[in-house]
């Protein structure tokens, strides 16, 4: 049975939506789950759900909790038995297979960097988040955040890391991968994507060239790779137009159904919307490149949102993507030293 460990101190709705989605994931995806927090506020809200005794949920006490008002930095050193330092220590020694946290996300990078180290072969982590598509298949879009400053060659390292992911978790033969771009002509870009290009085009990947900002969404590429600072751009862009389309399709629904069936119907209609764009159907985002499994949810994830990010942590875990990131990454070093 897969061990993860759950930051249950981390999030806006801390640890109400931990304790509930470490529930969920531990009676609906047959795992062991290690609620990682102050132990007298984690076991006050775990007995508010009788429906728990007997479950594989046991709960692990770090006194020291990083918040999102911290800086990354100073936390990560002055806050060493936090619930984030625990998880990744868990992590590290092999009493979980993986951790997730909706917690100060600079914090959890830092923290995953410096206490699990890195694959062999990547220079620096980067966060993969799932967008929705027209096509209906969710595609991989990463960096999203951990490097406001890239060089070719981290993209490059990015998009095999993003390949794998798609394989692995959304069942990708030969996902498509492509660089994020103002054009779709080589030329176009700005100095780092064209000297992206043609290391791009040497990586053990389908890559298809540059894409636009609008092919995100249009099912063109499965997986698209950028730095950190236009994919955050781009993650939060998307959230707000989500919430705001959400809002504005609810009030058009409001003020003009008459009939009951066609409110039925639209009620329904409306919730089908809702699931394909709720990021917690995603779960959260793994930070690829570092040794064992850290998944980063949104600040705000609820029970949902934490159990599906259980379940993408279970999934990285049984489908070895560090070793087969390093593998791969170690054939490529080969051809082109080979070269």
């Amino acid at each position: 049975m897969l061990t993860i460990a759950v930051d249950a101190m981390g999030g806006d709705h801390a640890p109400k939506a931990e304790v509930e989605g470490a529930i969920r994931a531990a009676v609906e995806l047959n795992l062991r789950v290690l609620l990682v927090g102050q132990e007298d506020v984690v076991a006050r809200e775990l007995a508010r759900h009788p429906s728990a005794s007997g479950l594989p949920i046991e709960i692990r006490h770090a006194p020291d909790v990083i918040t999102m008002e911290d800086s990354a930095a100073k936390a990560v050193r002055s806050k060493k038995n936090s619930s984030i330092h625990v998880c990744a220590r868990l992590v590290r020694d092999g009493e979980a297979d993986g951790f997730v946290s909706a917690g100060n996300t600079g914090a959890v990078m830092a923290t995953a960097k410096m206490i699990q180290g890195m694959i062999r072969g990547v220079q620096r982590p980067a966060l993969a988040s799932a967008f929705p598509t027209l096509k209906g298949t969710p595609v991989v879009v990463v960096d999203v955040g951990a490097n406001v400053d890239s060089t070719p060659m981290m993209l490059a390292q990015f998009a095999v890391m993003g390949e794998i992911y798609s394989r692995i978790i959304f069942h990708n033969r030969a996902p498509r991968v492509g660089l994020l771009s103002i054009g779709e002509e080589e030329h176009k870009g700005n100095d780092l994507t064209r000297a992206a290009t043609p290391l791009l085009k040497t990586m053990p990947i389908h890559f298809i060239g540059n894409v636009e900002g609008r092919d995100i969404y249009s099912g063109l590429a499965d997986v698209v790779v950028c730095d950190g600072f236009i994919g955050n751009v781009a993650l939060k862009v998307s959230e707000g137009i989500v919430e705001m389309m959400q809002s504005m399709l609810r009030e058009s629904l409001e003020a003009t159904i008459t009939r009951k069936l066609g409110a039925l119907l639209s009620q329904q209609a409306y919730r089908d919307f809702r699931k394909r764009v709720d990021y917690s159907e995603y779960g959260g985002a793994p930070l690829l490149g570092v040794k064992g499994v850290s998944i980063i949810c949104h600040g705000r994830s609820n029970a949902n949102a934490i159990k599906n990010a259980v379940r993408v942590a279970a999934e990285f875990a049984r489908g070895k993507l560090n070793e087969k990131i390093e593998a791969e990454l170690d054939q490529t070093a080969s051809q082109v030293a080979a070269k």
